[in-house]
C-alpha cells in the first residue's frame, strides 16, 4: 500500500516551530518510504485563518523545503461533502441532533452500542462502580448520567456514552437489581437527548467495560475505557461540521494511510476510530509526537524566547540548520549523528524512532548547528548572504573597503547572520565606538595593566598601519614580559580598549585589519574613559 500522510495545519498567524516540527516529521517519513506528502489547510477559523497566515504558511514551507506532492486541500471548500457526510450519519442512525424540536440543532456522533466486533473495541471484563448514597441514574439512548463520591467526599456528577455500560446492571443498597440493560430495555429508553429515565435510590452500577485501543508508533499500545466517553458534536448549531467531522472526512478523501501528529491529540483519536468505521473506511495508523517543552517542562512559546519560524529566519538562520534540528527534536537516528543533510535524514527517519518523552528546545544547541552550516558556505555566498543584516545591522561596513576582509575573519566566528550587528567596531572610528562599561572598569581598573596597555599604544604609534598580526601578537607578548604580566593576559584590556566589546576575532587580527594608528588611538580614548 501506498504511504500517504499529511501536514493539515490551521494556519492563524506565525508558523510555531513545534506545528513546523510535525511537518518535517510527515515530509522524512513519507520520502523515506516514497510515499505522498500532502498538505491541508484546515482554515474553518474564518476569523484567523486570513489569505495573510496561509501566505506564511506557505512561505514557511518553501524556505525550509517542505515541498508537497498534490495540489492543496482547503478544509472550507470541502464544508458541502461534510454535511452530506453528517445527514449519511443520521440516516443511518450513528448521529443524532441533541434537541430534536429546534430546526438548527447541533448534531452528535452516537458512539455505538454493538461494537463488539471492531478491531478497535475489547472487552476488559465486568467492573463495579460505587455511588453516591441515594443517588439516581438517568439513562437515555445518549448515554447514563450519574453521582459518585470524590476522594474529598464531594458528590461529582459523571456523564458517558450509553455504549460504555454493556450489560448494565443498577444495583439497590441491598444488592437488588433495580434496573438491567437489555436489548428489550435499551430499546425502551428514550431516543430524545432531552428526555430521560431516571432509576432512583442506586448504589451502584454494574457492567461490562469495554475499551477502546490501538497501537501508536511513537507511544506504543494506548487504551481509554469506553465509559469515560461521550457522544461528541460533528455539527453545530449554525450547519458548520466540527473538527472530528470535517478531519475524518478529508483523511478519507485524501487517502491517508498514515497520520503524524502532536500528542494533544491522542484523545480525539479514540473518537475518530469510530467515525472512520461509520464512514466505512479502515482508519490511518498513528504517531502522537510529544510536545516540545522548556527547561522547566512546560510547553514551549514565545515567552521562552524565539518560537515561530519567522524569528528565526529573521535573525539570520539557515533554513537547512532548522531543518536538521529540528529533525532531532524528539527523533534520532541511533547512532549519534546530529549534523544531518536532508538525504541523510530521509535514509534514516522512521517515525518508530520517535521519542516518546517530551523534546527540550536548547537555543544555544540550535545555534552553534547553525554556526556549523554557516562555515561550510562559500565565501561569496556568504556574503551575499550577510548583505541584508548588514543594512539592518550594521550600516557602516555597506560600502566599506575593510567588508571583504572583515567577513572572511568573521565567516568561521559568525554563529547567525545578525552575528554582523557586532561587527560595528572595524567601521566607527575611535570617537564613535561604543564601550562597555563594565568591562572597562573589570579589565583596565588596575594600574599595571593600563601602564602595560598604554605602552602597547605608544608601540602601535611606531608601527606600520597594517602591521601583520604575528608582528602585533610578538609586540604584546614583548610587554606582557617586561611587566612581568602572565603570558595572554593583556588581551582582554586590549579587546575591550580597541573594539569596546569583550567577544568577537583574535584581537592579533583585529588590531591588523582596524590599523595600528586607529587601534592606538582607541586604547589612548578608552584609557581617557576610564579615568573619568
Amino acid at each position: 500500500m501506498e504511504f500517504r500522510a499529511r501536514f493539515a495545519p490551521s494556519p492563524t498567524g506565525q508558523v510555531h516551530i513545534g506545528n513546523i516540527r510535525t511537518a518535517i516529521f510527515n515530509w522524512l517519513a513519507t520520502r523515506h518510504n516514497k510515499g505522498t506528502f500532502l498538505l491541508r489547510i484546515e482554515d474553518t477559523d474564518l476569523e484567523r485563518s486570513t489569505q495573510d497566515a496561509i501566505d506564511k504558511l506557505l512561505d514557511c514551507m518553501k524556505w525550509l523545503g517542505l515541498d508537497y506532492d498534490e495540489e492543496i486541500m482547503y478544509q472550507t471548500r470541502q464544508s458541502d461533502l461534510h454535511k452530506q457526510a453528517a445527514k449519511k450519519l443520521v440516516e443511518q442512525g450513528s448521529a443524532y441532533p441533541l434537541n430534536p424540536a429546534e430546526e438548527h440543532s447541533p448534531i452528535l456522533f452516537r458512539l455505538p452500542y454493538e461494537c463488539d466486533g471492531m478491531k478497535f473495541v475489547r472487552q476488559v471484563g465486568r467492573v463495579r462502580l460505587e455511588l453516591a448514597p441515594g443517588s439516581a441514574v438517568q439513562l437515555n439512548q445518549a448515554g447514563v448520567v450519574y453521582q459518585t463520591v470524590s476522594p474529598k467526599g464531594k458528590t461529582v456528577e459523571n456523564a458517558a456514552t450509553l455504549a460504555g455500560f454493556k450489560d448494565l446492571e443498577i444495583l439497590g443498597a441491598d444488592g437488588s437489581v433495580l434496573f438491567r440493560l437489555d436489548e428489550t430495555t435499551r430499546g425502551q429508553l428514550p431516543s430524545n437527548p432531552q428526555e430521560k429515565m431516571t432509576v432512583e435510590n442506586a448504589a451502584a452500577l454494574s457492567f461490562v467495560r469495554r475499551e477502546v485501543f490501538y497501537h501508536d508508533l511513537v507511544k506504543g499500545d494506548l487504551a481509554k475505557p469506553l465509559d469515560s466517553m461521550k457522544d461528541f458534536i460533528i455539527v453545530r448549531s449554525d450547519g458548520s461540521p466540527v473538527f472530528h467531522l470535517a478531519n475524518v472526512y478529508d483523511d478519507m478523501q485524501q487517502r491517508v494511510t498514515h497520520i503524524v501528529r502532536g500528542d494533544d491529540h491522542v484523545e480525539n483519536t479514540y473518537r475518530h476510530l469510530f467515525l472512520f468505521e461509520a464512514l466505512g473506511f479502515t482508519p490511518p495508523q498513528y504517531a502522537h509526537l510529544p510536545m516540545i517543552v522548556n527547561k522547566a517542562g512546560k510547553p514551549y512559546s514565545k515567552r521562552d524566547g524565539d518560537a515561530f519560524v519567522g524569528d528565526f529566519r529573521e535573525k539570520g538562520f539557515l533554513p537547512q540548520a532548522l531543518f536538521n534540528y529540528l529533525s532531532l527534536l524528539g527523533w534520532s537516528p541511533g547512532d549519534g549523528r546530529e549534523k544531518m543533510s536532508k538525504e541523510e535524514l530521509v535514509e534514516a527517519f522512521t517515525i518508530e524512532r520517535a521519542l516518546r518523552s517530551p523534546a527540550q528546545f536548547d537555543m544555544a544547541k540550535l545555534t552553534n548547528m547553525n554556526a556549523l552550516y554557516i562555515a561550510e558556505l562559500p565565501e561569496e555566498e556568504f556574503r551575499r548572504a550577510i548583505g541584508p543584516y548588514l543594512e539592518k545591522f550594521c550600516l557602516e561596513a555597506v560600502g566599506s573597503p575593510l567588508l571583504d576582509q572583515v567577513a572572511a575573519l568573521m565567516h568561521s566566528r559568525t554563529k547567525t547572520f545578525a552575528d554582523v550587528a557586532h561587527w560595528n567596531y572595524f567601521f566607527r572610528s575611535a570617537e564613535k565606538l561604543e564601550y562597555d562599561a563594565k568591562a572597562l572598569k573589570k579589565f583596565l581598573s588596575d594600574d599595571m595593566i593600563r601602564r602595560s596597555v598604554s605602552e602597547f599604544a605608544e608601540i602601535l604609534e611606531t608601527l606600520p598601519e597594517r602591521c601583520s598580526a604575528a608582528e602585533i601578537e610578538s609586540k604584546i607578548r614583548a610587554v606582557e614580559e617586561k611587566y612581568g604580566i602572565p603570558q595572554g593576559k593583556l588581551n582582554q584590556p586590549l579587546r575591550i580598549a580597541v573594539t569596546g566589546s569583550t567577544i568577537g576575532a583574535g584581537i592579533y587580527e583585529t588590531i591588523e585589519l582596524i590599523g595600528s594608528a586607529e587601534s592606538a588611538l582607541r586604547i589612548r580614548k578608552a584609557l581617557e574613559r576610564k579615568a573619568e
